[in-house]
This record gives C-alpha cells, sequence and structure tokens, in this order.
C-alpha cells in the first residue's frame, strides 16, 4: 500500500527500533549499494559495538521506518576525529521516490555539524547511480576511486570516495 505524501520525520534511533531496522535493511540488500553477502538467518545484531543506535538517524512515515542513515569515524584516530563518514543509507521500497534519502542525508549533514566534524565523507560503488547523483545534489565530490576494487554479482565494481566540507 502505497504511503501517503509527507515529509518524513527524522530523529536519532532508539534500542527499541532494533527488529525494525533489521527488517529495513534485510528488506532493501542488494548488489547495488552491498559488498557482503545476503543475509541468512541467524541474522547478526543490527545494533552492536560498533553500531550504537545514537550512530543512526531514521526517517519515519506515519509512525513507520522507512529510512536509516548511519554515521561514524572513518578511522579510530584521533587525528582524524574532526570527520564522520555516512557508513549506510536504506530506504524501504514503498518509500522510495519520496524524499526520504535527501532528508537523512540533510539531517546527517547538520547532526555531523553538531557533532564537532568539519567534513562528512562516505563510499558509494560506482555502479550506484542513484546514490551518486543524490549525494552530489547533497554538495559531495568525488574525491578518489578505487577501480575494480569489489566483485559482487560476477562483475568488478569500482569503490567511489566521495566527501562535503561542513
Amino acid at each position: 500500500m502505497p504511503l501517503p505524501h509527507q515529509s518524513p520525520y527524522i530523529r536519532i534511533a532508539l534500542p527499541d527500533d532494533e527488529e525494525e531496522l533489521s527488517l529495513l535493511d534485510r528488506g532493501t540488500w542488494s548488489h547495488l549499494h552491498a559488498v557482503t553477502p545476503e543475509p541468512q538467518p541467524p541474522y547478526r545484531p543490527f545494533f552492536d559495538e560498533r553500531h550504537a543506535p545514537d550512530d543512526h538517524l531514521v526517517a519515519e512515515l506515519d509512525r513507520r521506518i522507512v529510512g536509516y542513515i548511519r554515521l561514524g569515524f572513518p578511522t579510530p584516530l584521533a587525528a582524524n576525529a574532526h570527520v564522520r563518514q555516512i557508513q549506510g543509507l536504506a530506504v524501504s521500497d514503498e518509500a522510495r521516490g519520496r524524499g526520504v534519502g535527501r532528508a537523512l542525508i540533510r539531517a546527517a549533514v547538520e547532526e555531523a555539524r553538531r557533532r564537532g566534524a568539519r567534513r562528512l565523507t562516505l563510499r558509494v560503488l560506482g555502479h550506484n547511480t542513484p546514490a551518486r547523483k543524490l549525494y552530489e545534489s547533497e554538495g559531495f565530490v568525488v574525491e578518489g576511486v578505487q577501480p575494480e576494487e569489489f566483485f559482487l554479482g560476477g562483475e568488478y565494481v569500482d569503490d567511489v570516495l566521495m566527501g562535503r566540507s561542513l
């Protein structure tokens, strides 16, 4: 059933969002953006020691989670603690084309700024044209390409590094 057109409500994830986020993550898995194998039972927890609830912003439409974005640090080094990295973005199929991904990216930019970051970076697969266009439209630029970095679904795929100042 299509969702009514409205702006998504963006908030920081809560521990109670675990199951809904796990289902969303598994439901949106694709070689278009995933470099890991398709999830199989028993499923790993969505939140773990590296990815806490407050590392995620979630998008809700009609009180249902329809997307998330994960903000992390690119390395554990103090020398680049001023950089945050988008380490995951997913939008449910029924919410695509409704501005959810854009709203999550904009919220992540603001949250990274609020947390003191000066830069925001990400990695996106070269063949993921829709995501690359969305990131570019939100001020991200290509800062590097690692050619044929991954072998996915029978083909070699570039890893594109993108970033922007905050």
